[in-house]
């Protein structure tokens, strides 16, 4: 069978090119510079990329773009005094706070710090609490991304039987909510993880499989219908003494078996990850056009 590759990176760009004319348009009628700020800890390597990649993102979409280091031992209440300055900085129009953070922090207690105006990551218990009731509000990227990747191939999915792998509050929650919605998804949905007793079973059985389980190559061709929409958000590191920077970005999907089956397949690299930070940009627009909260 014959797949069809999506390709993340070309989408994004794509869309990164619209969001700059838009911006240009509204720098041309006196409007405000959208402004994003990321908020960095320590120097971990993913978050290092991640981080470096935004600042390149912003620069494409003719944004502003502010980041704030802190080194690994900062301490909660200068993490929190830092987001609270951010919350009130009236030129920021939305900002992040990578994560993971250090041991030592409470994640929770500073995603619940940031004004959920600005929360353009989408974590905030608001934010997410609008998203379940299908209220207008900042999506977090992973899911908002893929949904936009579906939309752009024309990939229908009302109906379709979808499979996620993974409950996490970044991916797997967000995303079954946002697939079983009427107007976005519309697709009837089922979450399986690591304690899934028909994990083979139901992924077997499903139109559509979104692997976000974070273990290299789990998906494998046994799990696959034939035909089946297979897209994977894992991106692990994975030692290879061949690569130039001694590892490879290692997805959920074991590709060279599973592609073969499907229709469509994301890569890795090259699938999800590029449509992540193009959210965040699509978030930040909207933060800056006051679109969702005056």
């Amino acid at each position: 069978m014959e797949y069809q590759l999506i390709d993340g990176k070309a989408t994004a760009y794509a869309i990164k090119q619209k969001i700059a004319e838009e911006v240009k348009e509204i720098l041309s009628k006196g409007g405000k510079q959208p402004h994003l700020a990321a908020v960095l800890v320590g120097h971990d390597g993913g978050s290092e990329t991640y981080v470096k990649n935004k600042v390149i993102a912003c620069e494409q979409c003719g944004f502003k773009s502010t980041l704030i280091r802190f080194e690994e031992n900062v301490t909660e209440e200068e993490l929190l005094a830092c987001v609270d300055q951010l919350n009130n900085d009236n030129d920021v129009d939305g900002f992040i706070v990578q994560l993971p953070l250090p041991k030592h922090i409470d994640e929770q207690k500073i995603i619940m710090a940031i004004d959920y105006r600005k929360d353009v990551d989408g974590f905030h218990p608001i934010n997410v609490g609008r998203m379940v009731i299908g209220l207008p509000c900042f999506i977090s990227a992973t899911p908002l991304g893929i949904l936009t990747l579906l939309n752009y191939y024309n990939i229908s999915t009302s109906g379709k039987k979808c499979v996620i792998l993974g409950r996490s509050n970044i991916v797997g929650k967000p995303m079954a909510q946002l697939m079983m919605q009427k107007h976005l998804g519309d697709a009837t949905v089922t979450v399986c993880h690591s304690h899934s007793k028909t994990l083979k079973e139901e992924c077997r059985a499903a139109d559509i499989i979104i692997a976000a389980i974070g273990v290299p190559n789990f998906v494998t061709k046994d799990m696959v219908k034939k035909g089946a929409i297979v897209i994977d958000v894992g991106t692990t590191r994975v030692p290879d003494s061949t690569a130039k920077k001694g590892f490879k970005l290692t997805g959920d999907v074991k590709f060279d078996e599973v592609a073969p089956l499907c229709s469509y397949i994301t890569p890795v690299p090259g699938g999800v990850g590029p449509m992540t930070i193009c959210s965040l940009m699509k978030n930040t627009l909207s933060a800056g056009k006051k679109e969702y909260y005056k």
